[in-house]
């Protein structure tokens, strides 16, 4: 595993130089703007500080965990879109801060549910899994939960992505004012923080398997309130994540 960091630490410092190269002059008006080069050069920064640590060696005595394709992870306590029988069940770690999050989320994550959790073929897990450099993420998470008490996960959820680069507590209230939910009630949940051990607890069920970054997925079938399958990281395209679930209800 420690390999693996410092494989990974290596890629993001040449994405990182490689962005630097490629940034466009303030001026210009390309398919990126500035403001997103800038954001996605300090999401590389912040990711290879992260690695940095990750990849130190560890202090006598310390454990490191085997990591494997194949894992095992709990469902969670937040609802699911789609059905409850479907063959298979995907899990998302996700950040609501994180850019990449973002991005799959505003792309693959629509033509999955569309095309597979509509269609009853997937269930569709989200878990937590706050990165230390996002100083927002576990507050989200905490008012999509709140949000969920009042049946709006979900509305919830997507806003808060949607607005990754603008959270905090007067965006929380906006949103839910957006979304007609009793604020007061969502206020009185969000300052309680009674979500806090439930947010650890997906977070230590992502390391378990082996997952460290955002957003990650195990797609696999449910067994009880257990789905096993494969790791599967990155905001990858809708292809990647289409042939992966093809593969598996076919059986193979």
């Amino acid at each position: 595993m420690r390999d693996g960091l410092k494989i990974a630490l290596l890629a993001v410092t040449l994405l990182t130089t490689a962005a630097l190269a490629l940034a466009p002059p303030a001026a210009a008006q390309d398919t990126i703007t500035r403001t997103q080069a800038d954001q996605i050069l300090e999401e590389l920064r912040r990711m290879r500080l992260l690695l940095e640590r990750l990849a130190a060696p560890p202090s006598p005595g310390g454990r490191q965990s085997a990591v494997s394709e194949h894992v095992t992870v709990g469902a969670g306590t937040m609802p699911a879109l789609g059905r409850s029988d479907a063959p298979l069940t995907i899990v998302e770690f996700t950040d609501y801060q994180c850019p990449f999050c973002q991005r799959f989320h505003l792309t693959t994550f629509n033509e999955l549910v569309r095309n597979y959790v509509d269609t009853g073929r997937v269930r569709y897990v989200s878990r937590d899994l706050p990165l230390p450099m996002h100083e927002h993420a576990k507050s989200a998470a905490q008012a999509a939960r709140c949000a969920g008490e009042q049946t709006k996960f979900w509305e919830m959820r997507h806003a808060l992505i949607a607005n990754a680069n603008r959270l905090g507590d007067e965006r929380y209230t906006a949103l839910a004012r957006e979304l007609n939910l009793d604020e007061s009630r969502f206020q009185a949940c969000v300052t309680s923080q009674k979500y806090v051990d439930e947010i650890q607890r997906d977070m230590a069920d992502a390391y378990a398997a082996g997952v460290t970054a955002t957003p990650s997925f195990v797609i696999g079938r449910a067994s009880g309130n257990n789905v096993e399958g494969v790791r599967v990281t990155g905001a990858l395209p809708y292809a990647v994540f289409e042939a992966k679930i093809k593969e598996l209800l076919a059986g193979r």
